[in-house]
């Protein structure tokens, strides 16, 4: 008589508070270097074992399976070079396989990781609803995104601000004249992209349409230069971005500018992040893109 195998014991997810994941934003935008974030995880969870389990689940994971994995054969993609604005810059291009004509053009900016795999799959995400997609990597002038995350948190602090204004201000040209595009451009931006979708909205006038997600509001002076009618989303629980956001309505509403707010209570800084366990949000996920989708599709038909 065989007897049956003792169950294997479950597995139980360490429990991650906010304030844990308040550490790990405070890590992520350079204002903790790692030895002090795990000594702070590590005060927080009970023990360096605890912390050491936790802090992957707080980080995005770049082994996660994509939503639209890079050889769908419903998009095109391919690694493209374009011109910058004083060089060459590198950027990953996306468009629907069965194009048949010219399509409203998207600029997808990513997060402070760099162009990695989860903004490429985000681009390809925006090409299978029917837009040409550009993710450009904003690290070009410091040789490109590196394979190695915390060497990529490493270089980014030495990224020249000027420089990727400038430099989104020459992707928006560049796709504005894209052979496949029919001459609208609009950007969409997650955390640090976001931050940067803001301040491109404030330096081209050919930009139509830009999403921020929990981006950096763009400085008040600049307000009053914005052509493009804006969609901002932020998550509820955010506080560090959302400090900034009555003063930025008000300069919108002053500046006359376009724009929708939405406040996604409940949710973290990064929630439409899929490939982080701890502050992915999918209702508050999937409701943003669905509103970005529906309002990119307007602003770039």
């Amino acid at each position: 008589m065989t007897k049956p195998s003792p169950a294997s014991p479950a597995v139980t997810r360490p429990a991650i508070t906010q304030a844990m994941i308040d550490a790990y934003d405070e890590y992520t935008h350079l204002t903790l270097d790692r030895r002090r974030f795990m000594e702070q995880l590590t005060r927080l969870a009970g023990s360096g074992a605890a912390a050491a389990a936790i802090a992957p689940l707080l980080a995005a994971n770049s082994a996660q399976a994509a939503i639209v994995a890079d050889d769908d054969p419903r998009v095109k993609g391919e690694d493209i070079s374009y011109p910058g604005s004083g060089g060459e810059m590198k950027g990953y291009l996306v468009k629907p396989a069965d194009q048949t004509g010219k399509l409203g053009t998207v600029i997808v900016v990513h997060e402070n990781r760099g162009l990695n795999p989860h903004i490429r799959d985000v681009a390809r995400r925006v090409a299978l609803e029917g837009f040409v997609a550009l993710a450009p990597d904003f690290m070009t002038p410091l040789g490109g995104t590196p394979a190695d995350e915390n060497r990529t948190r490493d270089l980014f602090s030495k990224l020249d601000p000027a420089q990727v204004g400038a430099n989104a201000v020459a992707t928006v040209a560049f796709l504005k004249e894209h052979a496949d595009g029919n001459g609208k451009v609009g950007a969409v931006g997650f955390c640090w992209g976001g931050g940067t979708v803001n301040t491109l909205a404030a330096n081209t006038p050919d930009l139509a349409a830009a999403v921020a997600y929990y981006g950096m509001q763009p400085k008040a002076d600049d307000v009053p230069k914005i052509k493009a009618a804006l969609l901002l989303h932020y998550a509820g629980l955010d506080t560090r971005i959302n400090a900034g956001i009555d003063a930025f309505k008000k300069e919108l509403d002053a500046a006359k500018v376009e724009y929708t707010v939405y406040v996604y209570e409940g949710a973290n800084h990064a929630f439409n992040n899929d490939t982080s366990a701890a502050r992915y949000d999918k209702n508050a996920a999937d409701l943003a893109w669905g509103r970005t989708i529906a309002f990119l599709k307007e602003k770039l038909a």
